[in-house]
């Protein structure tokens, strides 16, 4: 959050209490993530106590995904104005408090309030916050703590999955969800495990000398206003207007705005793969069991990327690097299903779960690390709740639009090349504007020492500092 007053800062520790950061983090995306891939179990128990189509039913898990990344800018906000711990606690009870509910539910309707807008909104003030506290507490080793915490999702669902169903079955699905909610309460403790974090701030010199008029004056009035004067209701909202532009500013950077519109690409391609590898499977003439195994290789591997590529790119040879890491496991990913349709037995598509599996752990936890590479430390609280609301749309579109391709085609071939497609121009868009950059660095002599270009000043600080 941009404050005016300096406040004596620490630099991150990389270690310490960041492991238990990173420990709180990972709980944090087991109770969301793996969660909500685990709620697709109850799928048939939902249609059949309730008697409606497939349509209707699949709501659920779509409001749960598309709730949670809608509103993870409101739990950046929350987390900025009142603090990490109190945004995640928050979050936790609401989950919780969701799921608990969905427990007693006598329609359709109920869950779609309880389970997919109420739960999905706990989730919600949760992800952003913890993942943004991870990068508060790291710099050199960024890369491998954010794949040791995004882990959590890959590792809940191979654990979840089973316990879920192993509960369906003695409790009944109504059992499942109270005891579900119970463990999602969890999510109370890891925010008690975020103890706030102070970090030196970099000065960097991006505003006109009348601009930082302008703003010193805003300040002055908003902070330095007369003891024994009350502050007017215009003024108190002048000066809260400012602040939140303030944690907003990066959204003008062009940067930014490219790795935005990529990440609308990322999105719809990504989950595809993840909602129809199981009844494309089927199709082909694979076994129910050896449908769901491939579920599971994607899962475990999908951990494997996590960690290792967090890992290897948090090598002094590659951190230079991570922005070409990351669009190379996208477009790695994208070639994948490109190659689906070609792959019409179970040994052949175990080698797919495989490396798909692995490339979409990789890109997902160097998400975090290549937005802070962008906006900086300062504004990666709020940079990763706008990247995370950009996924919602895309997650709740995509798997129609795949599913109408198929009712239209009567293949699979459509949705898998049109997600692949979209993966591969993520990483064209990216790789395209690094090249446009860096052509007008070099033309405008932007690397001589005299040169004072505020995003220069910027990308060195960083480099300076991790």
């Amino acid at each position: 959050m941009a404050q005016t007053k300096k406040v004596p800062g620490i630099a991150p520790p990389d270690g310490g209490w960041g492991w238990m950061i990173v420990a709180g983090c990972f709980i944090v995306t087991v109770c969301t993530r793996a969660v909500t891939r685990c709620i697709s179990i109850f799928f048939v128990e939902f249609q059949m106590q309730f008697a409606r189509d497939y349509s209707g039913t699949a709501w659920i898990h779509s409001l749960v995904d598309c709730v949670t990344m809608l509103c993870a800018p409101l739990g950046s906000f929350i987390g900025n104005r009142l603090s990490c711990r109190i945004a995640i606690i928050l979050g936790g009870f609401l989950a919780s408090t969701g799921l608990v509910l969905s427990s007693f539910a006598t329609s359709l309707e109920y869950l779609y309030l309880t389970l997919g807008i109420l739960t999905g909104m706990g989730f919600a003030l949760c992800y952003t916050p913890a993942i943004a506290m991870v990068g508060k507490y790291f710099c050199e080793r960024k890369a491998l703590a954010y794949g040791i915490a995004m882990s959590g999702s890959g590792i809940g669902t191979f654990v979840l999955a089973p316990a879920v169903q192993l509960l369906i079955e003695h409790y009944s699905w109504r059992g499942a969800l109270l005891i579900l909610g119970g463990f999602v309460s969890n999510l109370c403790v890891c925010g008690a495990l975020m103890r706030p974090i102070t970090l030196k701030e970099e000065e960097i010199s991006d505003t006109s000398p009348a601009e930082t008029e302008h703003e010193y004056t805003i300040k002055q009035n908003c902070l330095n206003s007369p003891p024994v004067q009350l502050i007017s209701k215009d003024r108190e909202q002048s000066c809260f207007c400012f602040q939140s532009i303030q944690e907003y500013r990066f959204l003008l950077m062009p940067d930014f705005v490219v790795l935005a519109v990529s990440f609308l690409f990322l999105a719809y391609g990504c989950s595809v793969p993840f909602v129809y590898l199981v009844p494309y499977s089927l199709n082909v003439g694979v076994s129910h069991q050896q449908a769901a195994f491939l579920m599971s290789i994607l899962g475990v591997i999908d951990i494997v990327g996590n960690i290792t590529f967090g890992w290897l790119t948090d090598r002094r040879c590659l951190k230079k690097y991570r922005n070409i890491c990351y669009m190379i496991a996208v477009a790695m990913e994208g070639l994948c299903c490109l190659f689906i349709p070609l792959l019409q037995s179970f040994p052949l598509l175990v080698p797919f779960s495989v490396l798909f599996g692995y490339f979409d752990g990789a890109y997902v936890a160097l998400i975090p690390v290549v937005t802070s590479d962008v906006v900086g430390t300062t504004y990666l609280s709020s940079a990763l709740g706008v990247v995370y609301f950009l996924h919602a749309i895309p997650y709740l579109v995509s798997p129609p639009i795949a599913g109408w391709l198929v009712d239209r085609t009567g293949t699979y071939t459509a949705a898998f090349l049109l997600s692949g497609f979209s993966l591969i121009s993520c990483s064209m868009l990216l790789c395209g504007a690094a090249v446009i950059e860096k052509c007008r660095r070099t033309r405008s002599g932007t690397y001589t020492t005299t040169n004072t270009d505020p995003k220069l000043q910027n990308w060195k600080n960083s480099q300076a500092n991790c």
